[in-house]
C-alpha cells in the first residue's frame, strides 16, 4: 500500500519553493508544482506528518481525482466516476466545502457545489445500496479547483486552517498569518544561533515562528485535525506516531537570541501570552519600545518585520517617518541583514536604501513586497570554536 495517494499541500502565492523544500525534506517525492499548491506522494502517515510538521502550508488534502470539464454534464459525470466508496464511508457527511475556478467556463460556485454533490450521491448511492444518507458520521469536506476547464478534487484532511497553531488567541490589528511568517523566515538565512529582532511585532508571529523553529517544535503538535476521525481511511496509530515523533524531536533549552518590540504595551503583552501558548516565552524577549530605539551590540544580526503600512488613511502620514527611522536604525547596526514585508510602495526611498532583492507576495488578495537588504555574511567559524 506504499504512496497511495497523491496530496496536495495549498500554500501562499510566491512561496511554492519553501514549501516544495518542506516537503522534500520530510522525505515525499513532489509530483508538481504549481501557482499557490504542491502535489506529492505518500501514504497514511504522510496525510498525519504533513498536517503535524508542514509550517508553510495551509492545509493537506487527498486527491480524490481531476478530469476535464466544460460543460456541468461533464462536471457531473467526471465527478460520478471517482471511487468515492474508496474515501468516503456509508455514514459520511460530504460536501462541497469550497469551489475555485480560474480561466475555466464553469465559475458559479454553488451550482459546482451542488452539481458535484449530486453526482456523489448518485455513485454512492449505487456501491452502498442504500438510497438516503444519514450523514450522521465523521465530517468529509471537499476541495475544487478548476483551472482552464480541469478540475482536481481535494478531500480536506486539516480542518480548521493550519495557519492555526493554537496559540494565537490574541491578535493585533491586521496580522500576519503564522504560515506566511513561517515562509518568510525560511526564505531568509537566519538560522537558531543568529540574532532576530522584529521591531514591529504585533502578536508576535514571527518571533514566536523563529523560536518554534529554533526549538525544532513542529506547528501542528498542539492542535488537532479533521482526518483524525477517519479511522476507515487513516488509522489512529499513525497520527500518535506523528505526535510523538514531533514530541522526540524537541529541544526547548536551546540558546536563542530573538526579541519582539512594539510601541503599544497592550499589543507587547499580547505577544508574550501567544508565546506563552505556544511554549516558547522563554526563548524570547518581547519589550515596548519605539522603532527608533532599535539597537543591538552585536553583528550579523536580522531584522526580520512587518511595519505598518497605512491601511487607514490617519495612519499614511505617519509612514514616511517610520520608515525613516526603521531605515536609520538599520544603518547603524553593524553587518545586519533585514527583510521587510510591506505593501508600502516607498519603503525603500524611506529607509535609504535600494533592496538587495524584492519578491511579490501575495498576503489573501493584497500584493506585498518582501524587500531583503542583505548583510555581509559572517566569517566562517574555526574548527571547535
Amino acid at each position: 500500500m506504499e504512496n497511495k495517494f497523491e496530496l496536495i499541500a495549498p500554500c501562499h502565492f510566491g512561496l511554492e519553493a519553501v514549501l516544495k523544500k518542506e516537503l522534500t525534506d520530510l522525505g515525499y517525492e513532489i509530483v508538481q508544482v504549481e501557482d499557490g499548491k504542491v502535489t506529492f506522494r505518500g501514504d497514511e502517515t504522510a496525510v498525519c506528518r504533513a498536517n503535524v510538521f508542514l509550517r508553510t502550508a495551509e492545509r493537506v488534502l487527498i486527491k480524490a481525482g481531476s478530469f476535464r470539464a466544460e460543460t456541468f454534464e461533464d462536471l457531473f459525470q467526471g465527478t460520478k466516476n471517482i471511487p468515492w466508496e474508496e474515501l468516503i464511508p456509508a455514514d459520511g457527511k460530504f460536501w462541497v466545502a469550497k469551489a475555485t475556478s480560474i480561466k475555466s467556463r464553469l465559475f458559479s460556485p454553488s451550482d459546482i457545489q451542488s452539481i458535484m454533490k449530486k453526482a456523489m450521491v448518485e455513485r454512492l448511492k449505487a456501491k452502498y445500496g442504500i438510497s438516503w444518507f444519514p450523514e450522521t458520521g465523521s465530517s468529509y469536506p471537499l476541495r475544487v479547483f478548476i483551472y482552464k476547464d480541469v478540475v482536481t478534487v481535494g478531500l480536506d484532511t486539516t480542518g480548521v486552517s493550519l495557519h492555526k497553531r493554537g496559540y494565537r488567541t490574541l491578535t493585533s490589528k491586521a496580522p500576519i498569518t503564522e504560515t506566511l511568517a513561517a515562509a518568510l523566515i525560511m526564505l531568509t538565512p537566519w538560522r537558531k544561533d543568529r540574532i532576530l529582532v522584529d521591531p514591529f511585532c504585533g502578536s508576535g508571529t514571527f518571533p514566536i515562528e523563529a523560536a518554534m523553529m529554533a526549538a525544532n517544535m513542529a506547528p501542528g503538535m498542539n492542535r488537532s485535525f479533521l482526518a483524525e476521525e477517519w479511522s476507515s481511511l487513516i488509522p489512529k496509530k499513525c497520527w500518535y506516531e506523528a505526535g510523538d515523533e514531533a514530541g522526540d524531536l524537541v529541544d526547548d533549552r536551546v540558546e536563542t537570541d530573538i526579541q519582539g518590540y512594539d510601541i503599544d504595551g497592550d499589543v507587547v503583552r499580547s505577544a508574550r501570552a501567544n508565546a506563552q501558548a505556544a511554549g516558547v516565552d522563554h526563548m524570547i524577549h518581547f519589550q515596548q519600545r519605539p522603532v527608533s530605539g532599535l539597537s543591538h551590540p552585536k553583528k550579523y544580526g536580522f531584522i526580520i518585520t512587518n511595519p505598518p503600512y497605512g491601511e487607514r488613511i490617519e495612519e499614511k502620514k505617519n509612514l514616511p517617518e517610520l520608515y525613516r527611522q526603521l531605515g536609520e536604525r538599520f544603518a547603524a547596526l553593524d553587518s545586519w541583514s533585514a527583510y521587510v514585508i510591506t505593501a508600502y510602495e516607498d519603503a525603500e526611498k524611506y529607509m535609504g536604501r535600494k533592496a538587495d532583492k524584492n519578491r511579490k507576495i501575495y498576503n489573501g488578495m493584497m500584493k506585498t513586497y518582501f524587500y531583503q537588504f542583505l548583510g555581509p555574511k559572517p566569517p566562517r567559524r574555526k574548527q571547535g570554536e
